[in-house]
C-alpha cells in the first residue's frame, strides 16, 4: 500500500522566543509547509504503484507545525499538490497564515492537496527544487509521511550539497552559500502503522474508528442471521489494522502477514469456528489483512476463506472489503492530538538542529513524544519485510516494536483454550460510574480466567453485591460480543466496602474467592486501599487484588490513562465540532461547554487541543477574574479577523465562583456589541456510547493481564494449602506508565494522591496544556525543558541478530 506524505519546511530569519535555545549556526530558521507523494521514489521498497494518498489527522499536524512556526517568529509557506509544488515552486508556494489553518482539525485528508510527481525522481528534478527552496532561503525541512516519503526526503538532504555545488555553477552563487546544509524532520503519517519505532502513526486511530463502526453494523446482522462474516481490512505489509481490530470486536480468528498461520490451520480454522458455534454463538468474525499470506509466502484471500468455510462447514458467509473508507472521515481525538503534539515537537526538534544533526522523526512511544533516528527505523522497517521473506516469523513480530508484539501476545492468549485443571475462584466487579470500555476489560478478564483454568465469579453492583452476596459464575459464551458494548454489564455502584467490611468477609469465605480484579474510577482505587487496611483484622482479605482504572475522568493514581476517557474525549470532541461549525455559520458567537471530570481536568485540556478551544478551565491550572478577562480581550480581538467564533471548555469543577453560569454571564456582558454567547453543558453523554477502538483495546490488554498477574501471584501466595497474600505487592493498580504497563502496590500511592480532590497529585498532561494555549495565539512560555532527546531503534534489530 502506498503512503500519502506532507511536509514542513522552515524561512526566513527572526528573532524569536526560542532563539536562545537554538544552536548559534542556527539563529536564522525557515519554516515551509508541504505534501508530497514519494512511496514510489526508491525501487529498493519494491513499491509498484505510486498513489498520492491521504490520512486523517495531517490537517492537525500541520495546523500546529504552522502555528508553532508562527509562534517562534518564523515566516510560514504552504506547498500544494507536494513534490510536483516543489518542482513547480511559483504560485505552488505560498505563505501559510495563523487564520489559514483555521478550521482545519475535523477536516481529513489534506487541505493543501497531494500529487504523483515524477519529476522528482530525477536529478533535474530535485535540482529545481532545490533552486527553489534556495530562493526562498528555506533550509530546514520538516516531512509528513510513509517511509517512501520520509526516505525520499532523507535522499534529498544527502545530495543537497551537491545540488547546490550546481546551483553554484549555474550562477546562483550568493543564495546557494546562505543554504549552504538542510535539516530534516519527519512525521509518520499512515493508516497502516507500518513504520518502526513509533507505537502509533497519525491516522491509524481514525482508520480504526472506520473499520470499527462496519464491524459493529456487521455483527448486528450476522446474529440475526447466524451468519459468518469475513472483513478485509487494509494493510499490504503490515497486520497492524487487522490484529486490533480482532482485538476490538473479539474475532474468531485474524490474518495478518507477520504471522501466518500454521500448515493445516483450514482444519484449526473449522474447528474453532465450529466450537464457538458449539458454545452457542451465534456469529463468526474473521479479519484478514490484504497482505495476509501463509507459510509458503502464497496469499490467503477473503474468496478463499468464504469458500472454506462454505464448503466445510456449510455456514451462510458474506464477505467485506472496506477499501479506502478506512483513510476518510473525520480524525478522532486521538489523531489530533497526536498530530498536534508531533507538530510542535518537530518544529522543537528543527530549533534544535545543527548542520550534524542526522534526519530525525518525532513519534510515540506509550504517551512520550520521542525522536529518533530516521534511517534507523527506516532500515528496520525494511529489516522486518525482510524477515517475513526470510520465514522469520517472530523476529518480524519483535522488529514492529513492543506495542505490536503486546497485541499478538494478547490476541494469541485469548485465542487458545487449553485450560489446565484449577481450583481457584477469582471474582471480578465494577465499582464506581460506569464507562465504556469497562465490559471490554470483564470480557478479557473472564477469558484469560478460563483459558488458565480458574473458575471465574461475577459480582453485581460492586461492593454492595459483594456485601449481598450477588456472585454468581460467569462463563466464556455470556461475555460474547461484550467488547463493543458501552456502560457497565455486571452493574455498578460508588458505595466504599469501609461500613460493609464484616459482609464482605463473610462473602469472600462463602464463596471461597481466592483473589479479586476491580474494574473502575477513583472509588475503585479508594475501595482497594480499604480492603487492603482491613487486612489487619480479616484475614479474607488477605488475597491478591488488582484495581484497573476505568474512568472518564482519568483521575486513577497510578495510571496516565483510564479506560473510557477516549471514548467521553471523542464525544466531547465531535460535539464540539458541531459547536464550532453552528458558531462559523452564524459569526460573533461565543460558545461555553462544561465538560465532566470532577477535578480532573484532563477531559476539558485534552478537548481544547484536539478541537482547537480558545481557552479550557481547569481546577489544576488556578485562574482569576484577571485571567478571565484576558481571555475575554483575546476573543475581541479574534472577532477582528475572518476568524469570527470562540470555544471556551469549563470542566465542571474548576472554580466554586466561577460557575459556568458565571462565566456565560460575564462573557455575554464584556462582548456586548462584538459577540454574542451560548452554554452548553454535555452532561452524561460523556459516559454513554460505544467504546472507541483505542477502550476496547485497552480495556481488552488490561483485562488480560490483570489475570495473568493474578495467576502468578497466586503461586507465590499459595502456603500451606491456602492462599495467604499481606505483602504490599499484593494488591496492585495495573495502570500504563509512560511507556508500558505496570503494577504499582495500592499503599505505595497513597503519597501521590490529593483524596480530597480525587486526584493524582502529578498529572501528565499538565505539560502539554501550553500547547493547546499557544494554537489559540496566546503570548505565553512554551516549557522546552523536557524536550525529546534523540533515541536509537537499531540496538534492537542488533539483538535478534545475535
Amino acid at each position: 500500500m502506498s503512503h500519502f506524505s506532507g511536509a514542513i519546511f522552515i524561512s526566513e530569519p527572526f528573532v524569536s522566543r526560542l532563539a536562545s535555545r537554538a544552536p548559534l549556526c542556527v539563529l536564522f530558521f525557515y519554516i515551509f509547509v508541504a505534501n508530497f507523494s514519494g512511496a514510489d521514489l526508491f525501487v529498493v521498497w519494491r513499491r509498484e504503484t505510486s498513489c498520492c494518498l491521504c490520512v486523517s489527522g495531517m490537517n492537525a499536524a500541520v495546523r500546529a507545525t504552522v502555528r508553532v512556526g508562527l509562534y517562534t517568529g518564523a515566516k510560514v509557506y504552504f506547498v500544494h499538490e507536494g513534490y510536483q509544488g516543489l518542482v513547480d515552486g511559483g504560485d505552488n508556494i505560498r505563505p501559510a497564515t495563523w487564520e489559514s489553518v483555521s478550521m482545519m482539525l475535523q477536516l481529513g485528508g489534506t487541505v493543501i492537496g497531494s500529487a504523483r510527481c515524477k519529476d522528482f525522481r530525477s536529478r533535474e528534478g530535485r535540482m529545481q527544487a532545490a533552486c527553489n527552496l534556495v530562493e526562498l532561503g528555506i533550509t530546514n525541512l520538516c516531512v509528513i509521511g510513509g517511509d517512501g516519503s520520509l526516505t525520499g526526503a532523507n535522499e534529498f538532504r544527502t545530495e543537497w550539497s551537491g545540488l547546490l555545488a550546481d546551483l553554484v555553477r549555474a550562477g546562483n552563487d550568493e543564495q546557494a552559500r546562505k543554504s549552504s546544509h538542510l535539516n530534516i524532520v519527519g512525521m509518520v503519517g499512515s493508516i497502516d502503522n507500518d513504520f518502526c519505532g513509533t507505537d502509533m502513526t497519525i491516522g491509524t486511530d481514525s482508520a480504526l474508528h472506520r473499520i470499527i463502526e462496519v464491524v459493529d453494523a456487521i455483527t448486528t446482522t450476522a446474529q440475526s442471521h447466524q451468519r459468518t462474516f469475513i472483513l478485509e481490512v487494509m494493510g499490504r505489509h503490515c497486520g497492524y489494522l487487522a490484529l486490533v481490530t480482532a482485538l476490538a470486536c473479539g474475532a474468531d480468528w485474524v490474518f495478518i502477514p507477520e504471522m501466518p498461520p500454521d500448515e493445516g490451520w483450514e482444519n484449526h480454522l473449522c474447528r474453532r469456528l465450529t466450537d464457538q458455534r458449539a458454545r452457542g454463538s451465534r456469529l463468526n468474525v474473521i479479519i484478514v489483512a490484504e497482505g495476509a499470506i501463509s507459510r509458503d509466502g502464497k496469499p490467503i484471500t477473503s474468496d478463499q476463506i468464504k469458500k472454506l468455510v462454505t464448503d466445510r462447514l456449510g455456514f451462510d458467509t458474506r464477505t467485506t472489503i472496506l477499501g479506502h473508507v478506512q483513510r476518510g472521515g473525520t480524525p478522532s481525538a486521538f489523531d489530533r492530538i497526536l498530530g498536534s503534539r508531533m507538530g510542535v515537537e518537530a518544529v522543537m526538534a528543527l530549533l534544535e538542529a545543527t548542520p550534524d544533526t542526522p534526519a530525525c522523526v518525532v513519534s510515540l512511544s506509550g504517551n512520550q513524544a520521542v525522536r529518533l533516528p530516521l534511517m534507523e527505523c527506516v532500515q528496520v522497517t525494511k529489516d522486518v519485510t525482510a524477515a517475513m521473506a526470510q520465514g522469520r516469523f517472530e523476529d518480524a513480530i519483535k522488529l514492529r516494536g513492543k506495542s505490536f508484539e503486546n497485541n499478538w501476545n494478547t490476541y494469541k492468549q485469548l485465542a487458545h483454550i487449553n485450560p489446565p485443571d484449577s481450583n481457584i475462584n477469582v471474582a471480578i466487579m465494577n465499582i464506581g460510574a460506569p464507562c465504556a470500555g469497562m465490559n471490554a476489560a470483564v470480557r478479557a478478564a473472564v477469558r484469560m480466567g478460563i483459558i488458565q483454568g480458574h473458575n471465574m465469579l461475577a459480582v453485581h453492583d460492586g461492593f454492595d453485591g459483594l456485601a449481598h452476596g450477588q456472585i454468581e459464575p460467569i462463563t466464556w459464551t455470556s461475555v460474547s460480543g461484550w467488547t463493543g458494548k458501552g456502560g457497565s454489564m455486571l452493574g455498578t455502584k460508588r458505595t466504599l466496602p469501609a461500613k460493609m467490611l464484616e459482609e464482605i468477609s463473610q462473602n469472600i469465605a462463602k464463596h471461597n474467592i481466592h483473589a479479586l480484579v476491580i474494574i473502575g474510577g477513583f472509588e475503585a482505587y479508594v475501595g482497594g486501599l480499604e480492603l487492603v487496611q482491613a487486612r489487619e483484622k480479616y484475614e479474607e482479605m488477605c488475597i491478591p487484588m488488582v484495581v484497573i482504572p476505568a474512568t472518564v475522568s482519568n483521575n486513577v493514581p497510578g495510571s496516565d490513562f483510564s479506560i473510557g476517557a477516549d471514548t467521553a474525549l471523542n464525544t466531547i470532541t465531535s460535539t464540539c465540532d458541531r459547536i464550532k461549525q453552528s458558531a462559523a455559520g452564524t459569526k460573533r458567537r461565543v460558545f461555553i461547554v462544561e465538560t465532566m471530570g470532577g477535578y480532573c481536568g484532563y477531559l476539558a485540556t485534552m478537548a481544547g487541543l484536539a478541537a482547537g478551544a480558545d481557552a479550557a478551565y481547569i481546577f489544576e491550572d488556578k485562574f482569576n477574574i484577571k485571567d478571565l478577562e484576558m481571555n475575554v480581550e483575546h476573543l475581541v480581538e479574534k472577532m477582528k479577523t475572518t476568524v469570527k467564533r470562540g470555544l471556551i471548555l469549563r470542566n465542571e469543577n474548576c472554580n466554586a465562583n466561577y460557575t459556568t453560569d458565571f462565566i456565560f454571564n460575564l462573557y455575554s456582558e464584556e462582548g456586548k456589541g462584538i459577540f454574542d454567547c451560548r452554554k452548553n453543558v454535555l452532561g452524561h453523554m460523556q459516559q454513554g456510547g460505544t467504546p472507541t477502538p483505542f477502550d476496547r483495546n485497552f480495556g481488552t490488554k488490561m483485562g488480560a493481564k490483570s489475570v495473568m498477574w493474578l495467576t502468578e501471584k497466586l503461586k507465590q501466595c499459595y502456603r500451606h494449602g491456602r492462599i495467604f497474600a499481606n505483602t504490599p505487592d499484593s494488591a496492585c493498580v495495573l495502570g500504563m506508565k509512560k511507556r508500558a504497563l505496570t503494577f504499582q502496590p495500592l499503599a505505595e500511592l497513597k503519597a501521590d494522591t490529593d483524596f480530597e480532590h480525587r486526584i493524582p497529585k502529578t498529572q501528565w498532561w499538565l505539560k502539554i496544556r501550553p500547547i493547546m494555549k499557544i494554537l489559540a495565539k496566546y503570548d505565553i512560555k512554551l516549557d522546552t525543558s523536557e524536550h525529546a532527546d534523540m533515541e536509537h531503534v537499531l540496538k534492537k534489530r542488533s539483538l535478534l541478530t545475535k
